[in-house]
């Protein structure tokens, strides 16, 4: 099928195959074909979300080497970047959550890691939602959960989830893929809106591995999709895979948005960048505390971005930015 006629096909907001999404993932990256892809995946999150776009910022409950080992994860036990657990208190993760919405992010996320005690999360999280504003919005990343436990994080006041199937999960982590899946249909279930990605994507990944990922994440019609670039942790196995150009991950950020239904009105990438924004991304994140592709402990004295700087990246970019909570998360209730 020649460029034309994938185009006209978006444009008329039809369903595209494995195979045709991986045509497009074929182009080069700097291709006029993958520019035209491009610029129609930045018309179609423009139109979807009225062109505003929205920042997120995530803060860590804790820091500790994880036994899911992960390769791509600074959390990794294996890849022994941290040795020991740290915990922030229920007054710390209280002051981090009521700056971010002082900073203006249209959602506030709870990280912890994946062996960290549930009833302890949800104990903070209540105290977290307690001194928030109501229209606040609250989303949670955290492990898989069974059905229980998801609703006892909707009870805590959540609105929606952060969760994904990675790529080649199971097999460059410790997780199997059905449990992850399980997991989204679980958070499902419990009335939470579940945001995704494909992520995270390296140099080793197929065009066909990527375009599969991408019809997964729309399948379920998430708060968003997107893709996010795998970033490499110093001296683990993994970054000798090295990582892809920020035109590559343009270039799948905006095959997603061609990709999944046009219900699905965030398309996300990580880490901002203009680049990201320019091919259709409407959705970054800001960050504090641990983060899984930091080798820092606090984050925004390293790779972690913030509130202001994510807001500068979209302007740049021609994006005006959402005031308020969250409509991706919102326009799901």
């Amino acid at each position: 099928m020649q460029i034309d006629e994938l185009l006209k096909k978006s444009q008329n907001g039809e369903p595209f195959s494995t195979e045709e999404l991986v045509q497009m993932l074929r182009y080069a990256p700097d291709s006029p074909e993958s520019y035209r892809i491009m610029a129609a995946s930045n018309r179609i999150s423009k139109e979807l979300s009225g062109n505003r776009a929205e920042v997120h910022a995530q803060f860590a409950l804790n820091l500790a080497p994880c036994a899911c080992n992960c390769a791509f994860c600074s959390f990794a036990q294996k890849n022994g970047v941290f040795t020991r657990e740290t915990r922030i208190s229920p007054e710390e993760a209280v002051a981090q959550a009521r700056q971010f919405e002082q900073d203006g992010a249209s959602a506030v996320f709870v990280m912890t890691t994946a062996f960290y005690p549930f009833e302890l999360f949800l104990e903070i999280s209540r105290e977290v939602r307690r001194n928030l504003k109501p229209q606040t919005v609250l989303v949670a990343n955290i492990g898989d959960q069974p059905p229980q436990n998801a609703r006892q994080v909707k009870d805590a006041g959540f609105t929606g989830v952060y969760h994904a199937v990675r790529l080649r999960e199971g097999s460059d982590t410790g997780i199997p893929s059905r449990r992850r899946k399980a997991s989204i249909k679980n958070f499902l279930e419990a009335g939470l809106s579940v945001g995704t990605c494909v992520e995270p994507v390296g140099p080793e990944h197929t065009n066909e591995e990527i375009a599969e990922m991408i019809l997964f994440t729309g399948s379920f019609n998430p708060a968003y999709s997107g893709a996010a670039r795998r970033i490499p942790i110093p001296g683990t196995d993994m970054a000798r895979l090295g990582m892809i150009s920020e035109l590559r991950m343009a270039q799948i950020v905006a095959v997603t948005r061609l990709g999944v239904p046009r219900s699905v009105t965030g398309n996300c990438t990580h880490e901002p960048c203009t680049l990201g924004a320019v091919a259709g991304a409407n959705l970054f994140w800001a960050e504090s505390g641990a983060n899984p592709r930091d080798t820092r402990e606090r984050t925004e004295e390293g790779r972690g971005e913030t509130v202001r700087s994510c807001r500068i990246l979209f302007q740049e970019s021609g994006w005006e930015l959402l005031e308020g909570p969250s409509r991706f998360y919102r326009d799901r209730h």
